[in-house]
């Protein structure tokens, strides 16, 4: 079993017994311990009415979808994608990370640049939040972070489907691909029960929490916990992004 993440805490990831008639993925019961992936990056935010979703401005802070997020408790947490509700621009994160609603969130460590505040939040039950961009000199394109320079246009959300390709990046195992194993999973995270998950045979590492999984330019998911590590294998869970879209109004750019 992982060792807890010394940030914002850790939590053991139970996956709970699967109802076929409720849900997708195999019957039986399945306990898996496992971490919850603490924290990742994730990068802060800044959007008004005035913000252009998909311009990177020539000298300015630019966040991405993978990138690192700060607020003043010491929590970091990774931006999972951008979003928008006409104008307004979001970022999508878990909840369990963000901690509360009304949070102001940096994008640097040393916290110079607010970027935005905690919007909305639903954990547990599902692990969602989103941030609203309210620093309208930071641009917020509508792609991801691969490292090494590289980067994802993402253009489309859809729900995962069983033994689809996924990939997905983390701040510690990096980027990774393989393919979704099931889907409708309920896990238990020791302080609450999530449901409507989905899970790929990738591995994770603690500090992935958060990142983005995705197809293509089709965004999927955002890493909230896993089983086993890297070195010897593992799972991965992540919360579907066309859930957060629905319930807030937003959409992919």
């Amino acid at each position: 079993m992982r060792a807890r993440e010394p940030h914002n805490g850790g939590h053991t990831l139970w996956e709970a017994a699967v109802n076929p008639a409720r849900f997708a993925s195999p019957a039986g019961t399945v306990l898996r311990a496992a971490l919850i992936l603490a924290l990742l990056l994730g990068w802060s935010i800044a959007a008004g009415p005035d913000a252009r979703a998909g311009e990177a401005r020539a000298g300015a802070v630019v966040v991405r979808g993978g990138n690192t997020l700060y607020s003043a408790s010491g929590a970091r947490c990774t931006v999972g994608f951008n979003a928008r509700s006409g104008s307004t621009l979001y970022a999508l994160v878990s909840g369990w990370c963000v901690g509360s609603v009304g949070s102001t969130w940096y994008a640097d460590s040393t916290l110079t640049t607010a970027v935005g505040v905690t919007a909305g939040m639903s954990f547990p039950g599902n692990d969602y939040a989103v941030i609203r961009y309210t620093n309208t000199t930071v641009s917020y394109p509508g792609e991801i972070s691969l490292g090494g320079g590289g980067v994802q246009d993402i253009t489309a959300a859809a729900s995962p489907a069983v033994g689809q390709q996924i990939c997905h990046v983390g701040r510690t195992s990096g980027y990774r691909c393989g393919t979704v194993q099931a889907v409708n999973v309920t896990v238990n995270y020791g302080g609450g029960v999530v449901s409507g998950l989905f899970r790929s045979n990738l591995c994770s590492e603690p500090g992935d929490m958060g990142g983005p999984a995705f197809s293509g330019g089709t965004a999927l998911g955002i890493i909230v916990g896993g089983s086993g590590n890297c070195a010897s294998g593992g799972v991965t869970y992540y919360q579907p992004v066309v859930e957060i879209l629905a319930v807030y109004g937003l959409s992919i750019y």
